[in-house]
């Protein structure tokens, strides 16, 4: 509050400070309000090496400052930057909601029981049924077996063989423990999700058009508004976003050559988001992003492609966000249809180097 005080009575209007960890975060929300405060990266402001005092540090800062040679980081405001902090929260809870579940099952491997290579989904009603059983004293495979439901009561015969294990006290022990964090967790994720969608409401447009996005459901959209917000002036360009959230291609060439094309550092949490969206985007089908994916995993592998359709998909919510407008799908023969008589050129060769003579003179190149 002094350092508030002695700024404004200095007649200060605009302050400088270097991104370090959360240590910003107290005093930025301290002078927001009153200031104009320009988050720093720290790579863009080095000093020269050898005289480096905290003191001398923000001397350096100063003198940038005072001749404009800073560049402010992206800083949302304060009503996107709680529900990014929701968000986050809750992508954790879900982590550690699966890391329990993997835990859960390495007990039941250890007892000799395999129920998950019977069942999909361990937590599923007829896996919840089966293991309160189990913690009830009941050891009987036939038993065990009648608890299944839905499609799995057709694999019995397959189950009672899985449930046939050396589940002791030892077990039952660990398997009350890990299943009461369990249902924590998920208490937690229903509570957090509410808070959420209250908190979403002002952004209710913008999560519904993004929700038109093929791999984008509500959660995705409601992340993806928490990271970048819906003031899409902040970013010159669609390609600024992309580079922002370090889902752009890696600027490595010389000699002519393009060498290994990493992606850039960003938003880590953006762009864990984006690459799951890519992945259940290259699950769609008569889509143009599930032809992307499907067109660069049989060359890049599933990851890769999976990366480039985030970059895609981002790209979109940029247009979407700044126009208000929902995805308009361009279907899985876009690429073939602009660049038609690429692909004519390109079979003709092909042909000829099987020693066929091609002529198309007089044929029209379009349909």
């Amino acid at each position: 509050l002094m350092m508030r005080d002695w700024l404004q009575d200095h007649n200060c209007r605009v302050v400088a400070m270097e991104s370090t960890g959360v240590y910003w975060k107290p005093i930025f929300n301290l002078l927001e309000g009153d200031f104009k405060v320009l988050l720093v990266n720290p790579t863009h402001i080095k000093h020269v090496p050898g005289r480096k005092t905290d003191i001398k540090d923000c001397e350096w800062i100063a003198q940038l400052l005072e001749h404009g040679l800073l560049r402010g980081s992206f800083i949302p405001p304060m009503a996107i930057r709680d529900l990014r902090d929701l968000t986050r929260y809750r992508r954790q809870l879900v982590n550690d909601r699966t890391s329990e579940v993997n835990r859960l099952q390495k007990v039941l491997e250890t007892a000799n029981i395999k129920l998950a290579s019977v069942a999909t989904d361990v937590m599923g009603k007829s896996g919840r049924a089966i293991l309160k059983a189990l913690l009830a004293g009941v050891d009987d495979p036939k038993q065990l077996a009648e608890l299944s439901r839905g499609r799995l009561r057709n694999k019995k015969d397959e189950l009672e063989l899985a449930l046939q294990g050396l589940f002791r006290p030892h077990h039952a022990l660990l398997l009350t423990r890990i299943l009461a964090h369990i249902e924590f967790l998920e208490e937690s994720i229903t509570e957090c999700e509410a808070e959420i969608k209250v908190m979403c409401c002002p952004f209710a447009k913008e999560i519904e058009l993004l929700d038109t996005e093929p791999g984008v459901d509500k959660r995705s959209a409601q992340d993806m508004v928490a990271e970048i917000g819906v003031e899409m002036g902040q970013f010159p360009s669609h390609k600024h976003l992309c580079s922002w959230g370090g889902i752009s291609p890696g600027n490595n060439e010389s000699g002519g050559k393009r060498r290994n094309g990493r992606t850039t550092k960003g938003n880590k949490w953006l762009k864990a988001i984006l690459v799951e969206c890519g992945h259940a985007a290259g699950r769609t089908k008569d889509t143009y992003l599930g032809w992307q994916y499907a067109r660069l995993a049989s060359r890049k592998g599933k990851k890769r492609a999976a990366v480039a359709v985030g970059h895609s998909i981002l790209e979109g919510a940029y247009f979407i966000i700044r126009d208000k407008v929902p995805h308009r799908e361009l279907g899985v023969n876009y690429l073939n249809e602009i660049n038609k008589k690429h692909i004519i050129r390109h079979h003709v060769r092909r042909l000829e180097s099987l020693g066929l003579k091609v002529d198309i003179q007089g044929l029209p190149l379009v349909a």
